[in-house]
C-alpha cells in the first residue's frame, strides 16, 4: 500500500508504507496509529522530503486550508519532565491523541534506549510518528516532520478529536508549527538575537499555523540532573544494555540508520560493543557515565530552545513540575499529588479554557463540557 503526500502542487512524492515484523521481545513496541488501524511504517527519503516540502506543501495551514478550524494543544519541554504523561493525562481527559515530536523516538527500535513510553502506560490513548518510521530509510528532516506531522493532526480534527503534540524536539516544533516555514533559516542560531525578532503575542499567534495552547513543563535543574542520572539507571534495569547489545549485533553498521544511530546510547557504547577495547567493566561505566552526562546536556539544549521560542513571541504557559518530579526521586513515584496540583490541575484548567473559547457551537465545546467536568475532578487552581 501507498500514500499520496503532495507537494506544493509541482509534483507529488510516493512513500510505502512498510508493515512491522513481529517481535517475541519485550513489549515497549508503541502503538502510533488510530485503533481501527493497521500499523504502518513509513520509508522516507530525506533528499525528496527537503526538495517536496520547503516552502510549498503545508505553509496553508495544513496544506488544505482548514487549519484556521484546528486547534492544537502543544506540550513542550526538557526530556524527563513529564511531557509524554501530561499528554496521556490530558487526552483521557479531552479525548485527544497524541503527536509525537521527538526526532529520535519517530523512529522503529531501540524502544528502552529511546524511552518511548510503554503501551502498558498510554491508558488507551492512540499515539502517531511514535516507532513509526524506517531507521533504514534515511534521517528525517525538519520539513518532512511538518509534512507527516501535518497529515496526522488533519485527520485527528477531522475525527472530531484533540491534537495533543509532545515532544522535546524543539527545531520540529518550530517546523510544524511556523506558519510560513523557512527550512533554510535556523530559529535557534545565536546569530539571530531574539530582541530583533521579537513579536507581540497577537502577532506571534498570527503566524502559527494552527490555534495552540502551549504548556511547558519546567523542572528545576538540580532536580531534573538528579532524575535523570536515575532514570539512566532504571533504563538499564529494564534491559537497556541487552537491547543495545541487540542492536549493534544484528542492525547496526555504520552509516546505516543516520536518524536513530544519534540516539543517546548508540554512540556511547559503540566502542563497547563494536571496539578493539573490548567489553571491560572500565568501558562500561565510561559509556554509561558519557549517557548520563549527554543526557543532562540535552534538556539544558532543549531548556534553551524553548526560552528561545519564548522570547520570539509563542505564548508559552509555563507548569512546574519539580515538586512532582522530586517526589519521585524521593522514592514516593506513587503520590499524585504534587503532579495533580503543580502539573495536571493547571494544564487542564488551561487546556479546557483553550478549548471552550470561541466554541459555542463547535464540537470541542461540548465535547470540553461532558469530559472535562464529569469524568475527572481535579482541585481548583487559578492559572495565571
Amino acid at each position: 500500500m501507498r500514500i499520496l503526500l503532495s507537494s506544493s502542487g509541482s509534483r507529488a512524492l510516493l512513500l510505502p508504507y512498510l508493515q512491522r515484523p513481529a517481535t517475541a521481545k519485550k513489549q515497549r513496541v508503541m502503538t502510533t496509529v488510530a485503533p481501527r488501524q493497521q500499523q504502518k511504517h513509513h520509508r522516507l527519503h530525506p533528499h525528496d522530503l527537503f526538495g517536496g516540502y520547503g516552502y510549498g506543501g503545508g505553509n496553508d495551514r495544513n496544506g488544505q486550508g482548514q487549519g484556521e478550524e484546528e486547534r492544537v494543544v502543544v506540550i513542550m519541554g526538557a526530556t524527563g519532565t513529564g511531557k509524554s504523561k501530561l499528554s496521556i493525562d490530558l487526552s483521557a481527559i479531552f479525548s485527544g491523541e497524541v503527536v509525537n515530536s521527538d526526532k529520535i523516538q519517530v523512529y522503529r527500535g531501540l524502544d528502552i534506549t529511546t524511552n518511548k513510553i510503554p503501551v502498558a502506560e498510554r491508558q488507551g490513548v492512540a499515539h502517531h510518528l511514535l516507532g513509526e518510521l524506517d531507521p533504514a530509510a534515511g534521517e528525517l528532516p525538519p520539513a518532512g516532520f511538518r509534512a507527516l506531522a501535518g497529515r496526522a493532526i488533519g485527520d485527528i480534527s477531522a475525527r472530531r478529536r484533540v491534537p495533543v503534540l509532545a515532544g522535546g524536539s524543539n527545531s520540529f516544533i518550530h517546523a510544524l508549527l511556523s506558519d510560513p516555514y523557512d527550512p533554510k533559516r535556523d530559529p535557534f542560531c545565536p546569530a539571530e538575537a531574539p530582541e530583533r525578532i521579537r513579536l507581540t503575542r497577537q502577532e506571534a499567534e498570527e503566524r502559527l499555523r494552527y490555534r495552540c495552547c502551549f504548556l511547558w513543563v519546567h523542572v528545576d535543574a538540580a532536580v531534573l540532573a538528579e532524575h535523570l542520572d536515575r532514570r539512566v539507571d532504571e533504563m538499564v534495569g529494564e534491559g537497556m544494555i541487552e537491547e543495545l547489545e541487540r542492536y549493534f549485533a544484528e542492525e547496526w553498521e555504520a552509516g546505516r540508520h543516520p536518524g536513530l544511530g544519534k540516539a543517546i546510547g548508540v554512540p556511547e557504547f559503540q566502542e563497547y560493543f563494536t571496539g578493539r577495547g573490548g567489553r571491560t567493566a572500565a568501558a562500561y561505566e565510561a559509556a554509561l557515565s558519557a549517557i548520563k552526562a549527554n543526557t543532562r546536556r540535552l534538556a539544558e539544549e532543549q531548556v534553551r530552545k524553548i526560552k528561545r521560542l519564548a522570547a520570539t513571541g509563542w505564548p508559552l504557559r509555563r507548569v512546574d513540575a519539580t515538586a512532582a518530579v522530586a517526589a519521585k526521586v524521593a522514592g514516593e513515584g506513587a503520590t499524585t499529588t504534587p503532579w495533580r496540583r503543580d502539573v495536571l490541575g493547571p494544564s487542564a484548567a488551561a487546556v479546557g479554557r483553550f478549548l471552550e473559547k470561541d466554541g459555542e457551537g463547535d464540537h470541542n465545546h461540548h465535547l470540553l463540557r461532558r469530559s472535562y467536568r464529569t469524568r475527572v475532578v481535579l482541585p481548583s487552581i487559578k492559572v495565571g
